[in-house]
């Protein structure tokens, strides 16, 4: 068996933590701004520590597994 818990994890979460897509911090004009579909260089590595922190979370602390197939 496959074990998808880390993929599946991993996609959701890059897909919720692009900058700019449904949130960015810090924003261009305020410090949170919602679906503006602008990035920029804090935005992105602020994004990034984000993703590391909730992906160990979810990966090495909780141990998320999910198994597909026979």
């Amino acid at each position: 068996m496959s074990d998808w818990g880390p993929v599946f994890v991993a996609v959701v979460l890059f897909v919720l933590l692009t900058p700019g897509l449904l949130f960015q911090v810090p924003g261009r004009n305020r410090c949170i701004e919602f679906g503006n579909f602008q990035t920029s260089g804090a935005s992105i590595l602020v994004h990034s520590i984000i993703y590391l922190c909730l992906i160990c979370i979810f990966l090495l602390a909780i141990g998320v597994h999910v198994y597909i197939g026979s």
